[in-house]
């Protein structure tokens, strides 16, 4: 592999002025920089970003640690990640925690060594990784949580009100004549998941009857489960409308109802969460609970390399910044 000294030596120049071509072009005589930029294409040049982060004292990379992968609301949020950080020449490194928490925590001891730019996380617990997320801090990387609360003096977090898309949704449900809703979502020790439901919780009227369909995880998998379970139940007993934890759940349901006979939303109405595109694009399009799933990863993105440039006294900074969520009507919803 070629040096930058070789460089230097085919176009006749100092090593400085290669450093100047690669990092400071206009300070460069156009002849000169010609010469240079020949001799990098002659000799297949690559400059070592490791070793220019070495020399630099840090890392031109930004870590991000997400919840589960297979669930496209966080490619969305990592879409607005990266229109934060392209610009600024800064390099997203991307993470699979898969909602394991001891695989979390291996990805967390691996930016302790690595000492990225900066680190975005949504937790496998809101509280769990407290004491490693503070080690990260205490070493001068700044860690925003997205898509999660976090305590004042732990840091920045950017999140969306929960309690209130649980709220839009039974609002929803109830003007269109609904008092038998089911709510299925799960498992329960996950913020979002609890705060939607209690939202829904919260708008139901005395005579309402909410049921809860418990989930292990929130797949079109589980949704099949919970499609499966209202399908089965007598018509009279049955919800006659179905609010999801998120659209992959909504999906599974609809998928599993229509396979049973139910018509969607005749027999029962699904709301789905966050509002991705296959909800949408469903054979009947589901109504779902919006969230700006870009703009929530841009505005992360944003905090942690505003904390990283910025470091000194930030502490006395950091915020907590929600979003509001709001509704998308489609065919999937209407009166008993």
């Amino acid at each position: 592999m070629s040096s930058i000294k070789e460089v230097a030596r085919l176009a006749g120049v100092s090593v400085g002025t290669v450093s100047n071509v690669l990092n400071r072009p206009e300070m460069v005589a156009p002849q000169t920089r010609l010469r240079v930029q020949a001799a990098i294409a002659t000799l297949g040049y690559v400059r070592n970003g490791s070793a220019r982060q070495l020399r630099a004292g840090r890392s031109r990379t930004i870590g991000v640690v997400a919840l589960d992968l297979a669930n496209p609301f966080f490619i969305d949020v990592l879409r607005g990640v990266e229109t934060a950080a392209q610009p600024l020449d800064v390099n997203v490194m991307v993470f699979n925690s898969n909602k394991d928490a001891s695989r979390e925590a291996g990805l967390l001891e691996t930016f302790e060594e690595q000492r990225p730019l900066g680190v975005l996380i949504t937790p496998v617990n809101d509280s769990g990784e407290e004491e490693r997320l503070g080690r990260l801090i205490s070493r001068g990387i700044p860690v925003v949580r997205f898509d999660s609360s976090a305590p004042h003096s732990r840091g920045c977090a950017v999140a969306v009100d929960d309690l209130l898309g649980g709220r839009l949704a039974g609002r929803h449900l109830r003007e269109r004549g609904h008092r038998r809703i089911a709510f299925a979502g799960g498992p329960f020790s996950v913020r979002q998941v609890r705060e939607r439901r209690d939202g829904l919780a919260a708008v139901l009227g005395p005579s309402d009857v909410l049921t809860v369909i418990p989930l292990p995880d929130l797949t079109v998998a589980t949704g099949r489960v919970a499609g499966a379970e209202l399908a089965g139940l007598p018509p009279a007993e049955r919800p006659t409308a179905l609010f999801c934890a998120n659209d992959l759940v909504a999906i599974g349901a609809l998928q599993e109802m229509t396979q049973r006979g139910l018509r969607v939303p005749a027999d029962v109405a699904i709301l789905g969460y966050d509002d991705i595109d296959f909800a949408a694009a469903a054979a009947v399009p589901l109504s779902s609970i919006r969230q700006p799933r870009e703009q929530l990863g841009h505005t992360a993105a944003l905090m942690v390399l505003e904390e990283a440039n910025q470091p000194a006294g930030h502490a006395h900074e950091h915020r907590q910044v929600v979003f509001q969520p709001d509704l998308v009507e489609r065919a999937s919803t209407a009166a008993p």
